[in-house]
């Protein structure tokens, strides 16, 4: 998909998705799937890869990193925003990671292993490991917020135990956030550009 900005709106949601999802496995710390990452940046649609080395850190102690995609003039501020989101919402996630039952992880990647399923019967299990992982998850955030964040890192998790199968989920986790957050996500950056 092209990141060209319609009605002055911004940037198309399959782009907006797909940065923040890939800002979010890009910034989580102790990954093992670096290379698979950097192999699907080159292959979004948007055309969405780093800059730079993943590895290379800032004096701040996250990950030297930026966006580079079509359309750069016009929605460079948003996906520096997005890219913002995404590194806040990583650092969350890390905090959390250990909270996710290594079983739930496993079994959901047994399932994504499984060629015959189709993306609906995926994005259904991520769906019910999200709903198994919000259950004993704190109640301090908002819900929209909780899902986000725990729907990107079970695909984190899910690829750091099976560093294949980042693609498969990568796309899983952008279809399921467009279909169940996209206001949520919408929201996020629009309050973050005021």
């Amino acid at each position: 998909m092209d990141s060209k900005v319609s009605n002055g709106s911004g940037l198309q949601d399959e782009h907006i998705t797909n940065l923040l999802v890939f800002g979010f496995l890009q910034n989580c710390s102790n990954c093992h799937f670096y290379k698979e990452l950097e192999v699907l940046g080159h292959e979004l649609p948007a055309q969405v890869y780093l800059q730079g080395d993943h590895d290379e850190l800032q004096t701040d102690g996250n990950r030297c990193s930026r966006f580079v995609g079509r359309g750069e003039t016009d929605s460079e501020s948003q996906e520096e925003i997005i890219q913002d989101i995404a590194r806040q919402l990583a650092q969350i996630g890390d905090r959390m990671d250990r909270s996710i039952h290594p079983r739930l992880v496993n079994n959901l990647a047994m399932q994504f292993m499984n060629v015959n399923l189709s993306e609906e019967d995926r994005r259904q299990c991520l769906t019910t490991a999200l709903e198994q992982a919000m259950q004993t998850y704190p109640r301090d955030m908002e819900k929209e917020k909780t899902m986000l964040m725990l729907s990107m890192l079970l695909a984190k998790k899910v690829a750091d135990h099976t560093p294949s199968l980042l693609r498969d989920v990568f796309r899983t986790t952008v279809n399921f956030i467009n279909q169940n957050l996209l206001a949520y996500v919408r929201n996020l950056v629009r309050n973050e550009m005021d």
